[in-house]
């Protein structure tokens, strides 16, 4: 069972929220020297760091922890990320509802969201915008007919057997993927137009991402943010945390 964590915080909040405001106005005049109730005691002083947090997570950046390899070798499993909440416009927490527009995805960019009829958070690659054609033969991307350029980069740690590390230039964002030589079931033949209003998704691990190419290309709505950095590594409980990794996602 997913933990729905804005949900909880938005009502910590609000809980908390109304003790403040109702200690403030009318239940410390009542109790005059007294000490607060435990009701109060355990509420209201939370209220400004829980609204803080709400702000800065809502409307600011957004902390994530990569649970999955579909990304490799752009982001391990175990990678702590940040998230730019406002690049793609402000949303409301929970409802995910626009109501500032700001900007919007571009081929390239390291996206979080929800995939159709899923409440999980994901993280992809935009690769096809609103009305693109996107294409794969054989784990070859082309964009509106256009072939994405891709070189291979000779790096056999990263790679593992049987795969190959490339660099893959889509429109000026140059960015790693991995891809298995002889291309499994979603890499050998795609053709798709992107509907208006969503976005075509493809993890950097191409032959190990459950992502567009399995459940449709995302609508706008289910934006989340930009996840624009690493800010630290760790694998498990039982190991230390590590900042090698830190730096900008590409």
């Amino acid at each position: 069972m997913e933990i729905n964590f804005p949900l909880i915080l938005v009502v910590l909040t609000g809980i908390s929220g109304v003790m403040w405001v109702l200690d403030k106005l009318v239940l410390r005049r009542r109790r005059g020297d007294a000490a607060p109730s435990a009701v109060v005691e355990y509420t209201a002083p939370f209220f400004p760091v829980l609204f803080v947090v709400l702000v800065l997570r809502s409307f600011v950046v957004e902390p994530f922890q990569i649970p999955s390899a579909s990304m490799v070798p752009t982001l391990q499993v175990g990678d702590f990320i940040l998230v730019n909440k406002f690049a793609y416009g402000l949303r409301m927490p929970v409802t995910q509802r626009k109501f500032v527009d700001i900007g919007e995805p571009q081929r390239g960019d390291v996206m979080v969201f929800f995939p159709p009829n899923d409440p999980r958070y994901f993280i992809k690659r935009v690769v096809g915008l609103p009305g693109d054609h996107v294409q794969i033969f054989d784990n070859q991307l082309f964009i509106n007919g256009e072939k994405v350029e891709q070189r291979r980069i000779s790096t056999p740690y990263l790679a593992g057997y049987g795969y190959d590390i490339v660099e893959e230039n889509l429109e000026g964002s140059r960015h790693l993927i991995r891809k298995h030589r002889v291309p499994g079931r979603l890499g050998r033949r795609l053709s798709v137009v992107v509907p208006d209003g969503h976005y075509y998704m493809i993890g950097d691990n191409r032959d190990n991402s459950s992502d567009s190419r399995d459940w449709g290309p995302v609508p706008e709505e289910n934006i989340v943010g930009k996840a624009f950095a690493i800010w630290m590594h760790w694998d498990d409980f039982f190991s230390l945390p590590s900042f090698d990794r830190a730096g900008k996602i590409k």
